[in-house]
């Protein structure tokens, strides 16, 4: 079977091809397709196919019972970058503050502790665990749903450049295959597929988020859930995962103890004397503005003074009016 072929012939009939297709189309169009024409095309656009047949190709995708027949890749990182541990963290695209404040965190600890992280380049959660590895020095995998030499989101071009100036880009799709919602979903089994654990950060109850949980738990791999508010509908999902069995989330260590790695000393936080007493009172439970006052005796301007500092600190993130603590000083 000619993996590159299958693809080829997916961009071709805007389908979603799998396994080699028994009808006379297909055994027409392998019979006419120049392989190494395709390969040649490719290479001149900075693009790569690794297929599933080839050494590269990665054996957790593999032992999905519907693996894509091959990847294309973007990026300056080696086809074995999709090989190393890797964790996904996804969630929702209209993410509350706090869920984008703690994505960002997460992808920046655990990518500065030798995770690959792996998530979908999408608005919200998805961009912030990108953005948040980068910042940790990592490598992260952008795995799209449309063809591979697209930026989509396009507002994401930016950060898609970031990511390929180290790590990679991905798609089981062509250049040229727009995006269709349903190719979405089939994206969101090969974010699952590549590594052994997922991180759902914010979901709500029919979010794409649970798609990539599901593909998760089917193939065995190990489910996190960032714990949330009962009266918030972005934790509606994540609370359900709990329920049913997924592991809490509450920092980065819960992660790395699963690939027997240490957290890396954080850059230490040099703090007012103002600031340093509201991520005290922080630490005891979330607040609104208005008991940070109380709590820590501080005026008003005082207060809001001390609250940018945290938050431009990434100490600190504010969702429906309470401020939590999501960042310690060492």
């Amino acid at each position: 079977m000619n993996d590159l072929a299958l693809a080829a012939f997916a961009a071709e009939t805007g389908g979603h091809v799998v396994d080699e297709p028994k009808e006379l189309r297909f055994a027409r169009f392998r019979r006419t397709f120049d392989g190494e024409s395709f390969r040649a095309s490719l290479e001149a656009r900075n693009l790569r196919f690794v297929g599933r047949s080839e050494p590269g190709y990665p054996r957790l995708l593999r032992e999905l019972h519907d693996p894509p027949p091959g990847l294309f890749l973007r990026g300056s990182a080696d086809v074995e970058l999709l090989s190393e541990p890797a964790v996904a963290i996804v969630g929702a695209r209209m993410c509350s503050s706090y869920g984008g404040q703690v994505a960002r965190m997460l992808g920046r600890e655990l990518a500065a502790a030798g995770l690959v992280i792996v998530s979908g380049l999408a608005r919200g959660v998805d961009g912030e665990a990108h953005r948040g590895a980068l910042e940790g020095g990592g490598a992260t995998v952008a795995v799209l749903g449309c063809g591979i030499e697209r930026d989509y989101p396009a507002a994401h071009a930016q950060l898609a450049r970031g990511i390929c100036a180290s790590g990679l880009v991905v798609s089981e799709y062509a250049p040229g295959v727009e995006p269709a919602p349903w190719r979405f979903p089939a994206r969101n089994r090969i974010i699952a597929g590549l590594c052994p654990a997922a991180i759902i950060v914010e979901a709500r109850e029919r979010s794409g988020a649970l798609i990539t949980a599901d593909f998760a738990l089917e193939a065995g791999r190990e489910v996190f859930a960032v714990p949330g508010e009962i009266t918030s509908t972005l934790s509606t999902g994540t609370n359900a995962l709990l329920r049913l069995g997924a592991t809490p989330l509450t920092s980065a260590a819960d992660v790395l103890e699963l690939f027997g790695l240490e957290p890396t000393g954080s850059e230490r936080l040099d703090l007012g004397t103002d600031a340093a007493a509201v991520l005290d009172a922080l630490a005891r439970e979330p607040a609104a503005a208005d008991e940070l006052g109380r709590a820590t005796g501080l005026d008003a301007a005082a207060l809001a003074t001390a609250l940018a500092e945290l938050e431009l600190a990434g100490a600190v993130a504010e969702a429906d009016g309470l401020f939590r603590g999501v960042r310690r000083p060492e």
